[in-house]
C-alpha cells in the first residue's frame, strides 16, 4: 500500500504585514484628520458662527406654534420660579413673574448687528479697492495703476510717470487729479494710511536732494500732505522713502527702471498701535 505523502505546513511569518499596514492607514487617516481640522477658513467659520447665533436666537413663531392668549407672559423675557415643593400650576397663580431684562430682545437685529461689526474691517478693503478699480479703470488697463491686497494691507501702486517730472517733487495736474480722487474715496474711512516712495538706482544729480533717499521721502510727503489738504485725516497718514532699495524689476533696463520709479499707498486693515516703552533709568 502506498502511503499518502505528508505535505508540509507552510507557516506565514509576514502575516504581521496586515496589521501593521491597517494601524498605518488609520494613523494617516487621522492625521489628515487633524491637518484638515487645523486648517479654518476664517470667512467660512463667520459665516457658520452667524448662522448658529440666528438659529438659535430666533423667537418662537405664534403662528406655527399658537397658544391661548391668557397663558402668554407680559413679556417674552419673563420667567417664572417655580417652587420644588410645589407643582407648576400652584406656583405659578401665587407668585409674580421676575423679568430678566436682556439685551437680546430682538434678536434678528442684534444678530446683523454683530454680522456688521465683524465683517466691517475686512469690508472696507474690499469697498475701498472696487471704488478704486471702478474710478480709474483706463488707468489700470494702461498699466499706470496697480491695485493688490492681502489680508492686512489694500495697495494703489502708482507710475512714477504719470506723477513727478525727473528728479522732481512737485506733483503734475494729472497727479493732482489722480490724488483728489483717491482722497475723495479714503476719506470717508477711518483706515491707516502709508505713502511710500520709490526710485530707480539712477545717482540723483540735485544739491537739494543728496541721495535717491531724499527724493523718495519728499515725494511721499508731498503727497501725504497733499491728501491731508484734501479732507484725509493727518493722524492717519504717513510718509515714508525707500529710494532705490525696494526693486520691482531690474534696473539693467530703462523699462525695468520705469517700474521701480514708483508711488505706492498703502491702506491697512486695522491700526496697530505702537509698543509702550518706559525711559531706561540710570542707577
Amino acid at each position: 500500500m502506498v502511503r499518502r505523502r505528508q505535505q508540509d505546513i507552510h507557516i506565514n511569518n509576514e502575516r504581521w504585514l496586515v496589521s501593521y499596514a491597517d494601524f498605518i492607514t488609520l494613523l494617516f487617516a487621522f492625521f489628515v484628520v487633524m491637518y484638515s481640522i487645523s486648517q479654518v477658513n476664517e470667512s467660512k467659520y463667520r459665516v457658520l458662527s452667524e448662522t448658529f447665533v440666528e438659529a438659535f436666537n430666533q423667537p418662537n413663531d405664534s403662528k406655527a406654534n399658537p397658544l391661548p392668549q391668557e397663558k402668554l407672559n407680559p413679556s417674552n423675557d419673563a420667567v417664572t420660579p417655580i417652587d420644588m415643593g410645589k407643582t407648576a400650576t400652584e406656583d405659578h397663580s401665587q407668585q409674580s413673574p421676575i423679568v430678566i431684562v436682556d439685551d437680546t430682545a430682538n434678536p434678528q437685529m442684534n444678530a446683523q448687528s454683530n454680522r456688521t461689526a465683524k465683517t466691517q474691517t475686512s469690508d472696507e478693503l474690499t469697498q475701498i479697492s472696487d471704488l478704486v478699480n471702478e474710478k480709474f479703470s483706463q488707468l489700470i488697463n494702461d498699466q499706470m495703476i496697480k491695485v493688490s491686497s492681502n489680508e492686512l494691507w489694500l495697495q494703489i501702486e502708482l507710475n512714477d510717470s504719470i506723477l513727478f517730472s525727473s528728479g522732481g517733487v512737485e506733483t503734475s495736474a494729472q497727479a493732482q487729479v489722480i490724488f483728489t480722487e483717491i482722497a475723495n474715496i479714503l476719506k470717508n474711512y477711518e483706515n491707516p494710511i502709508q505713502v511710500e516712495g520709490f526710485t530707480d538706482n539712477v545717482p540723483i544729480k540735485n544739491t537739494r536732494y543728496p541721495t535717491n533717499w531724499e527724493l523718495s521721502s519728499a515725494r511721499a510727503t508731498e503727497i501725504v500732505k497733499f491728501l491731508a489738504t484734501k479732507g484725509v485725516a493727518p493722524e492717519r497718514l504717513a510718509a515714508v522713502g525707500y529710494g532705490e532699495f525696494q526693486p520691482v524689476a531690474s534696473n539693467d533696463t530703462e523699462a525695468g527702471r520705469a517700474q521701480n520709479r514708483r508711488v505706492a499707498v498703502m491702506v491697512a486693515k486695522r491700526k496697530m498701535d505702537r509698543p509702550k516703552t518706559t525711559a531706561n533709568q540710570i542707577p
